[in-house]
């Protein structure tokens, strides 16, 4: 499934990288510690967080991840979301928790890669 898949399902804002919706998500990961997500997020995870800074776009980018969800109402700043433009890095919005986004995801077939690394 792609990221243009999990928008229209579950309505939620994109507020960059519209021209990479096709981008194919293979899993999920969920954490707000950056360290974290840099040695446990795989390649086409969208990642679940709370963060909304410019950091988030240079680990999505340096672990090739399928997109960002930002909840709780977040909203990444002009220089995020530019940098988020540039790299080609999806940024989807809600205000649910992380845990209600989590659900969603799974409820849709997205789940954990299941190599038992995590």
């Amino acid at each position: 499934m792609n990221i243009q898949h999990v928008v229209e399902r579950l309505s939620w804002e994109v507020c960059a990288g519209a021209e990479m919706l096709d981008k194919e998500v293979t899993g999920g990961y969920a954490c707000d510690l950056l360290s974290y997500v840099m040695a446990r997020a795989k390649e086409g995870d969208i990642w679940v967080t709370i963060q909304s800074h410019m950091n988030i776009v240079a680990v999505a980018t340096l672990i090739n991840l399928a997109g960002i969800v930002v909840t709780e109402g977040n909203r990444p700043d002009a220089p995020a979301l530019e940098k988020a433009n540039t790299e080609g890095i999806p940024i989807l919005l809600t205000s649910l928790t992380t845990y209600e986004v989590v659900g969603q995801l799974y409820a849709l077939g997205i789940h954990d890669a299941g190599d038992g690394d995590r």
